[in-house]
C-alpha cells in the first residue's frame, strides 16, 4: 500500500491504475464547506479521467463535517480495505468555540437559539473544566450528526423537526490543551479516540461551565501519522 501526502507533478505522472487499484492512501486537506462525500468525489473523477479506467474504489475514512478542516485520508483501490483500521488511529483537533451560546447543531450550521452568562467564567475554570474532560467517557452525539437511527440519519431526522434519543457512545479524551483565552472566545488543542464528537465536546464544556458553548471553527489537525501541514488541497488535486 502506498501512502502519499504531497507529491510533485512529475512524481504523480509516474502513478499507474495498476498502483492505485493496489492501494494508495492519501491526505487530504478538506477545505471549508466540502463534505467528505465532496472529497471522495473529486479524487475519483479526477483518476478515472487521468488512468482512462472506468472503475476505481475511493472512500474515506473518518467524516468531517462541512463546516471542519483538515486531515480527511482518502483510500484508494485495496487501500479502502484499511478504512477502519485508520479511522481507528487517534485524531488531534484545534476547535475555536463560543462561551456564553447555543446553537441546536453545537456549531455555526444553525443560529443561535440561546443565550448564556458567561462572565463569570476565568481562564482557571475553563483550565479545570477540561482537566475533569480526559478520559475514558460515555458522550452523547449532537442531533445534527450521522448516527444511524431507525435506519435514518439523526441529522435527517433533526432537519425535520423530530427530536430522537441517541445512544451515548464510548469515548476517550486523551489530551486537552487551552491555547487561547479571550472572552467569549477560547481555542483548544483536543486529542481524541475515534467517534468522539468536538461539537458535543464543545456542548459538555459549557454546561460544565454553568454556561453555553458552540464550535465556531474546527480543524482536524493530525490523524495517526497524518499532519495537515503535509496534506494536500483538493481544490488543486490534479494528476495529469
Amino acid at each position: 500500500m502506498l501512502i502519499i501526502e504531497n507529491l510533485s507533478q512529475p512524481e504523480w505522472n509516474t502513478l499507474s491504475s495498476e498502483t492505485m487499484e493496489e492501494g494508495v492512501v492519501l491526505s487530504i486537506n478538506k477545505p471549508h464547506g466540502w463534505t467528505s462525500a465532496d472529497v471522495v468525489r473529486k479524487i475519483k473523477f479526477t483518476l478515472q479521467r487521468h488512468l482512462k479506467i472506468k472503475k476505481i474504489k475511493v472512500g474515506h475514512a473518518g467524516t468531517l463535517d462541512p463546516l471542519a478542516t483538515g486531515v480527511l485520508l482518502i483510500c484508494i483501490g485495496k487501500a479502502t480495505k484499511e478504512v477502519e483500521k485508520l479511522q481507528a488511529q487517534e485524531k488531534e483537533y484545534i476547535a475555536s468555540i463560543r462561551l456564553g451560546a447555543t446553537t441546536p447543531s453545537y456549531d455555526l450550521e444553525k443560529e443561535i437559539d440561546q443565550t448564556c452568562p458567561f462572565t463569570h467564567i476565568t481562564k482557571e475554570a475553563v483550565e479545570e473544566a477540561l482537566q475533569a474532560m480526559i478520559g475514558a467517557q460515555e458522550q452523547i452525539p449532537p442531533q445534527f450528526s450521522a448516527k444511524l437511527v431507525g435506519g435514518k440519519r439523526a441529522y435527517e431526522r433533526a432537519r425535520s423537526g423530530v427530536e430522537i434519543t441517541l445512544t451515548p457512545s464510548k469515548i476517550e479524551i486523551y489530551d486537552v490543551e487551552l491555547l487561547k483565552f479571550d472572552l467569549p472566545d477560547i481555542v483548544v488543542r483536543i486529542r481524541c479516540s475515534k467517534g468522539t464528537y468536538i461539537r458535543a465536546f464543545a456542548r459538555d464544556l459549557g454546561e460544565s461551565l454553568q454556561s453555553g458553548a458552540h464550535l465556531t471553527d474546527l480543524v482536524r489537525s493530525q490523524n495517526g501519522n497524518f499532519r495537515v501541514e503535509n496534506s494536500m488541497n483538493p481544490e488543486t488535486f490534479t494528476v495529469f
